[in-house]
Order: structure tokens, then sequence, then C-alpha cells
């Protein structure tokens, strides 16, 4: 297979898969907070908020494939690797962002009363 063709899914791949850590953590953590008596939603918001760098770190399948691609466009030359690395990150962000968004659409404790 050629490595310009699999690009493209790989990039939709990185969105969804963060975006799937992203929100599913944080909703089984939320009911890890329901069993233990802490209040879910707050718990869920708190979580989305500190997962979305495990979201990025699984999406783009750890760090040493990263690493390596920008080695390889410093120090080959090959910079177009090191920018398809740059945009499947972009990619990872956007989708833990997007994850976040939703939970704190969903549990509305950014609205202060």
């Amino acid at each position: 297979m050629n490595e310009s063709e699999s690009f493209l899914p790989n990039f939709i791949n990185c969105y969804f898969i963060a975006l799937g850590v992203l929100l599913g953590g944080s909703f089984i953590g939320g009911i890890g907070a329901y069993l233990s008596g802490q209040p879910p939603l707050s718990v869920i918001d708190d979580l989305a908020k500190n997962l979305k760098i495990w979201a990025l770190v699984a999406a783009i399948g750890g760090t040493f494939d990263a690493v390596h691609s920008f080695e390889r466009g410093i120090f080959a030359g090959n910079t177009w690797d090191m920018f398809k690395q740059v945009l499947l990150i972009v990619s990872a962000m956007g989708g833990a962002n997007t994850g976040q968004l939703i939970i704190s659409w969903l549990t509305q404790e950014h609205i202060s009363s």
C-alpha cells in the first residue's frame, strides 16, 4: 500500500479515536463517580479536561512514531513526513476538543449561577 493513500483514512481515524477516548473515558468515569457518591456531571466535566492529552496520545499511536517522523523530517530532510505527522496531531487535537465541547454542552458545568 502506498503511504500517501493511507494518510486520509489515518487522518480521519485520529480525529475519531481522540473523540472516542475522551467521550468514553469521561462517561465511564462518571459512572464510577455515581457509584462512589460523587457528583457525576462535575466529575465528567473534570475528566474531559484531564483526558485531552491522553486522547491525543492514544490517537496518534504513542509518542515514538511522532518523534521518529520529526527526526526523519529534520535530519533526513523528509519534511513531508513531518508535515503529515503535524496534521495527524492537529486532527487528534480537534477530536479531543470536540469531545470536550460536547461534554461541556451536556453537563452545563461552565455556566455559573
